[in-house]
């Protein structure tokens, strides 16, 4: 029996959290970056579960011990939200990060949990599924790939955050003056995401 006919892909639940926050530290790890990884249970609990949730979740999870009779334990998860295409007129689904623990790759998990989400895009007429990877993660790329995905190449990610995040958020209320916008295209005219 292949890990993926073993693993059972399902929507997370509040008992997963640790199991998750866990996994995630260990994907910060893979991509090199744990000092970077603050994410704890309760603001995770708050993310998916709280009064007005925002992120979505999905765990593999697979019988434990030798004989595979134990206990079910989460081995995997993919944590997403939904985005808008302004040109398409409807949602999509944006995968934040899908990690399987490395003893259970190979068996096709990942490969379930992406499913799992096409599926959820399918049923709820969502465009499209996006995601980030890596540059040097040549063995996500080639498995995302093989699954029909293509690289947005001509697309390059921005992102605010810490002083320079504070800073633009400190200019909000008021027209910035001539003077003090950065130069280069007004912002208004030019796209700030993928359509």
């Amino acid at each position: 029996m292949s890990a993926a006919s073993a693993a059972v892909i399902r929507e997370v639940r509040p008992g997963d959290l640790a199991a998750v926050v866990g996994l995630v530290h260990e994907l910060a790890e893979y991509e090199r970056e744990p000092q970077s990884c603050t994410l704890t249970e309760a603001q995770l609990a708050t993310a998916l579960f709280g009064p007005a949730p925002a992120l979505f979740g999905h765990v593999a999870e697979v019988p434990s011990g030798a004989d595979g009779a134990g206990p079910a334990e989460v081995v995997g998860f993919a944590l997403w939200f939904v985005n808008f295409s302004t040109w398409r007129g409807v949602h999509g689904l944006y995968l934040e990060d899908l990690f399987v623990r490395p003893t259970h790759r190979g068996g096709g998990i990942g490969r379930a949990l992406l499913a799992t989400l096409a599926a959820v895009c399918a049923e709820r007429g969502y465009a499209r599924f996006e995601w980030s990877v890596l540059d040097w993660n040549e063995p996500s790329i080639g498995f995302y790939r093989s699954l029909g995905a293509v690289a947005m190449d001509e697309w390059t990610t921005f992102r605010l955050h810490g002083d320079a995040l504070s800073a633009l958020a400190a200019t909000a209320g008021g027209a910035a003056s001539a003077a003090s916008r950065p130069a280069g295209p007004d912002p208004s005219t030019t796209h700030a995401t993928a359509h």
